[in-house]
């Protein structure tokens, strides 16, 4: 198995790590035994609708972290298996997604689910955060 068109892959991973633009986050998921770009997006919530109970996919998301005195960008690596993926679709997700992490590549945290409340985006941040050590602010 391997990443179907890899430099479409790359550059979807690099537009999400770009200061520069608005894309915060990129999938990947399967078309056969291809594993493909399944979308982009501005709003995180969007890429939740991608997250099905018969759907795998693999997601890099660009969170914004920081305090009133200093913001910056960490990533996340998520993987997404549905309640009702078979056991043999299952098990090839953890080779599979080596994979992807020869593209998805840096990343503040990684998280496995299958529930949407693992991965709601203030679950998410305060995974981000607490990965990334000291948070110090004015306490405003």
């Amino acid at each position: 198995m391997s990443v179907a068109n890899p430099e479409s892959v790359r550059e979807a991973y690099h537009r999400v790590r770009d200061d520069g633009n608005d894309v915060v986050w990129t999938a990947l998921g399967y078309e056969g035994k291809e594993i493909v770009e399944v979308g982009e997006g501005e709003i995180y919530s969007d890429l939740l609708s991608l997250c099905t109970d018969d759907s795998r996919i693999y997601a890099y998301v660009r969170i914004a972290t920081g305090d009133e005195m200093s913001q910056r960008a960490k990533f996340a690596f998520i993987t997404w298996i549905g309640g009702s993926v078979g056991v043999l679709k299952k098990a090839k997700v953890s080779t599979d997604k080596a994979f992807v992490k020869n593209i998805f590549q840096n990343f503040a945290k990684e998280i496995l689910a299958d529930e949407h409340r693992e991965i709601d985006y203030d679950t998410v941040k305060r995974q981000v955060e607490k990965a990334g050590g000291a948070n110090y602010g004015t306490g405003k």
